[in-house]
């Protein structure tokens, strides 16, 4: 083997394939990506459910206070069928 086949050779081991390169972008893309979940889950989920709660409750209780606790407030304020065939 001569001297610039050694040298060659040499630097195949230690220089960085783009391949390589490639895989570990990729690989550190996916576990940022899988940070992002966790972090939604932990965090953002937990939020708007408590806010979208927090809204609906407020929306049903001035229900409660409107109509009262009877059919009209589970079929709306006028009923139904009277709605229907007063045209």
């Amino acid at each position: 083997m001569s001297l610039s086949d050694a040298s060659v050779d040499t630097e195949s081991k230690f220089s960085y394939n783009s391949d390589d390169e490639y895989r570990l972008a990729q690989k550190e893309w996916e576990e940022s990506i899988e940070e992002l979940q966790q972090l939604a889950l932990v965090l953002l989920l937990p939020w708007a459910g408590k806010f979208l709660g927090r809204k609906t409750s407020h929306w049903l209780y001035a229900r409660y206070i409107r109509v009262g606790l009877g059919m009209s407030f589970f079929l709306g304020e006028t009923p139904l069928l009277s709605a229907l065939f007063s045209r």
